[in-house]
Order: C-alpha cells, then structure tokens, then sequence
C-alpha cells in the first residue's frame, strides 16, 4: 500500500503552479496535473464540510436559543458576542431574525461577516418547524457562502431524538476566486446535549447524500457510509466516513475513530491511501 502525505496549502500551491505531484493510484489518471486538481477537490469538498456543519450549527443554536427566550422566564439571550446583532420579527406562529455579523465576527474560532436571515413556522399538530435562511452578503473565514435553504426540524425522530432534515444548495467562493457548490440532502440527528441549555454540550450524527460541482465541471458524489460525528467543540467531524465517486477515481474519506484533530484519510478503491491535513 502507497500512501502520500498533503496538506490542503501544499495541494493547492501544486495546482496552482503546475508542478508535478509524483504519487500515483491505479484508478486515477495518469496526468500529474489531473491528479493534483482531483486531490484539492477532495480538499475543497471537506472545506465546504466544515462551512457546512458550521452554518447548521449556527443556525440550529439561534433557532432555540430563540425559542428558549420565549418559553423560559427571565432567560437572557448570551450565547452569541456584543459583535452580532439579532433583530425579531414575531408573528402568530411565525419568526424571522436577521442575524447581523456587521464588519466581522468571531464565532467559535471561525469568522462570520454579512447577514443571515432565518424565517420559520411551526406546525404543533405534527411537531415539527419548517426553517428557512438566506445568506446576504455572507462570509464564513473569508470564504463567501451563497445560497437560500431549507431545514425541517422534527421534535422527536423514531429513537426519541430532535431531528433536522436540511436540504442543501449552496456555493463556496474561496479568496482566490476558486469556486465550488453542492446540492443535497442531510439529517442531522441530536444525539447528545439536547436540553441542556449549553450548546457546547451537544453532539449530532449525520447522514445523508450529496454531489459537490467544481469549476472544472468535474462531478462528485457523496454518500455517508459510517454517520459523522459532530462534536460542537470541536472544529472538525471527529468520526465517521462518506464514499466518494467520480469520473476519475472512487473511495473513502475517513474522518478517524473519534479525535478532535485535522487530520483525515482518503483511501481510493485501488487500497491506495492519501493522509490529508485539514486547514
């Protein structure tokens, strides 16, 4: 078994300048140049992971910390810094609040700047909210994130666990002008923390679909095979795989068995596997 050692800035300087990248698998191409795009695809496709999660976070953190400061009596909002302005617009059954990050901030060591502006309904007789968001102007640690999507949140999911269906559609414009998007499905099961009161507590598996589309109109498509773990404190999925298939190449991207690092693999369907050091 071969196996290669990037990190996402290596990959993508190598990209960038052309230069020959010497590893090679029997499923890839054989052009050095095509082999180095396809590993930053990998790379860019587990950026647009994180900007993922982190945005369902968020999004999920203002929705019931919303609903807490509506059920519970003298419940002070202070889970988000003085750099983030929340305005609320209620109505029967209804809320919008448009989540103001302003010049730029801080949120859990990751950049927010722009708007978000979440809209939602709740249906008591079947338990469940229909939530809906748009990005205006939004930037995830310099990274523009556009798109409008929807969430259905059920109370309580067949193991007795909230539940968030969330349907994807969004473009990550990175600094450099290198753009990509994805579409798809993820449920996003709470598994641990839920009623708490501390979002730092709370831990979601995910499951799901997706195909990501990059520029150089190569298609990816994913699916999750073991859920992926996501521990709110931590940066990064902490476990948990999803199979990959393109044009070129298939195999695995696996996260690890359950530590907060950087670090992940990417194991092609030939056994060959590349060690990939998350930014």
């Amino acid at each position: 078994m071969k196996t290669f050692n990037l990190t996402t800035k290596v990959v993508l300087v190598l990209v960038v300048l052309g230069l020959t990248f010497t590893g090679c698998t029997s499923d890839a191409s054989d052009d050095p140049e095509i082999q180095e795009q396809d590993y930053s695809e990998v790379v860019m496709a587990s950026e647009m992971d994180r900007v993922s999660a982190s945005l369902e976070d968020f999004l999920i953190e203002v929705y019931e910390d919303q609903e807490d400061s509506e059920t519970r009596v003298g419940y002070s909002r202070t889970a988000f810094p003085g750099c983030t302005t929340i305005t609320v617009v209620a109505e029967l059954g209804y809320r919008q609040l448009t989540v103001d990050f302003g010049e730029g901030c801080v949120i859990r060591g990751h950049l927010y700047q722009g708007k978000i502006i979440i809209t939602y309904d709740r249906d008591i007789d079947e338990q469940q909210v229909s939530i809906g968001y748009v990005l205006e102007d939004f930037y995830f640690d310099a990274k523009q994130v556009i798109g409008s999507n929807s969430i259905l949140r059920e109370l309580s999911n067949d193991d007795g666990n909230p539940q968030f269906t969330h349907t994807l559609d969004l473009t990550v414009v990175w600094p450099s002008g290198v753009q990509a998007s994805r579409e798809g499905l993820k449920v996003r099961e709470w598994v641990e923390g839920f009623g708490s009161g501390v979002f730092s507590d709370n831990v979601f598996e995910v499951t799901g679909y997706w195909v990501a589309n990059f520029v150089s109109g190569h298609t990816h498509s994913y699916e999750i095979d073991i859920p992926l773990r996501r521990e709110v404190v931590c940066y990064y999925f902490v476990s948990g795989s999803v199979n990959v298939e393109r044009t070129a190449f298939g195999g695995v991207f696996d996260y690890g068995e359950g530590d907060c690092d950087n670090q992940a693999t990417f194991t092609f369907n030939s056994g060959d596997v590349v060690n990939i050091t998350l930014n």
